[in-house]
């Protein structure tokens, strides 16, 4: 049983996305015949709603500071379910494809009664878009244009909802109060972008840190957005340390054409939006001991774990000759902060068993968690394999 409610086709992300839809199903079972245009696009806005407050980053900090303060002492069952708050998108795929449908089923009420429905198809026909375009091997295939067609798509759905619920409220009711909160939570990170300086320290061909101004507020495992065409792309970066200093680090690896273009050719000044947001790693503040595991750029978002805690902890690193790949200095950095980490060189040793690795280590160490950052096919192999021998385990999820 534990194989089957641990394999990734089951995970808590998935979870909870069909907790959401079966909430929803459940509404419209007892609703029946009695189910009426505004009843339907009520649940409609309450449901989109949710699904984009569930992605503000002050909602997810939060959910994030409340599930990762459980004391140690609580049992290890409560404690490794916690931890999977970094699935809390689930919630907001849940919701959005609940409000797509309960959406078209309100259009459906308005055509059917022979009113305009103009504008209510429009908004309909981008929200069914958006939805298509979400879908995972959509995503994953065209993702550049996902992200702009969310970001600019979804804005021009905002403005065109705006403007449906002013011709159809009287301003007495609850939703123009919802649509504005929905406004204001996505306009938010905006409100707040900012052009920094940057001081670039390149460690090698393939490795660069990054400084720049920044306010003390990184939580464990938190990542911040970077771009140098606002309008255009956004980067996520593991914020290393606690900012203290009113400065911030990230490191960037080269891992494609826009960071292989920083590492090239830094900038002077970087984008910033909105603040840090949490992210998985911070479920290692839940357990005493706890294994981290990275292949290859990997050890950027662990630094910027293993900066903050002050509990035991080994690190196990599969990389390619560290020293060329990463520089000496950054190699230093890391000893100093995991004196006896381990370093499995496949330049020299080859490709291993990543599973069994970790797995020695875990018990080697005594450690009650792993955490583990690598590419999606290794993280998902560890997480499952770990989990499924009765560690908690942690990893990135790839869900946006």
């Amino acid at each position: 049983m534990r194989a089957l409610l641990k394999h990734p086709a089951v995970s808590p992300y998935v979870r909870l996305g069909a907790a959401v839809l079966v909430l929803n199903a459940i509404i419209a079972v007892l609703a029946g015949p009695d189910l009426t245009q505004p009843g339907a696009a009520d649940l409609a806005l309450a449901n989109l709603a949710a699904a984009i407050f569930l992605r503000q980053r002050h909602v997810v900090n939060i959910a994030f500071r409340l599930a990762t303060r459980m004391p140690m002492s609580w049992p290890y069952a409560l404690r490794w379910a916690a931890g999977k708050v970094s699935h809390y998108g689930g919630l907001h795929v849940g919701a959005a494809t609940s409000g797509v449908v309960w959406y078209l089923v309100s259009v459906g009420f308005l055509v059917l009664r022979g009113e305009p429905v103009v504008l209510p198809i429009v908004i309909a026909a981008g929200l069914v878009v958006l939805t298509a375009l979400a879908v995972r091997p959509v995503r994953e295939r065209w993702h550049d244009l996902f992200e702009r067609a969310h970001r600019w798509g979804g804005w021009a759905l905002l403005v065109l909802v705006v403007a449906d619920t002013v011709r159809t409220s009287d301003g007495a009711t609850w939703q123009p109060w919802v649509v504005g909160l929905v406004v204001l939570s996505a306009a938010w990170p905006w409100l707040r972008l900012r052009r920094v300086p940057v001081e670039v320290t390149r460690h090698s061909r393939h490795a660069a840190s990054v400084r720049f101004p920044h306010p003390p507020t990184f939580p464990p495992g938190s990542a911040v957005t970077l771009s140098l065409a606002p309008l255009r792309e956004w980067h996520s970066f593991a914020a290393i340390g606690t900012g203290e200093g009113g400065y911030g680090r990230v490191l960037i690896s080269r891992a494609g054409d826009w960071t292989g273009r920083f590492i090239d050719d830094p900038p002077s000044h970087v984008w910033l939006k909105g603040g840090p947001i949490a992210g998985m790693g911070g479920a290692a503040a839940l357990f005493p001991r706890v294994l981290f595991v990275a292949t290859g750029s990997g050890i950027g978002p662990l630094m910027s774990v293993m900066t903050r805690r002050d509990l035991p902890f080994r690190l196990l690193w599969i990389t390619r000759d560290p020293v060329a790949t990463y520089g000496e200095e950054l190699l230093a950095e890391v000893r100093q902060l995991a004196p006896d980490f381990v370093v499995w060189n496949t330049g020299e040793q080859g490709k291993p068993d990543v599973l069994a690795l970790t797995e020695q280590h875990c018990a080697e160490s005594g450690a009650e968690a792993v955490i583990c950052v690598s590419n999606k096919r290794l993280t998902w192999q560890v997480v499952t394999g770990m989990e499924q021998r009765g560690i908690a385990s942690y990893g990135a999820i790839w869900d946006s």
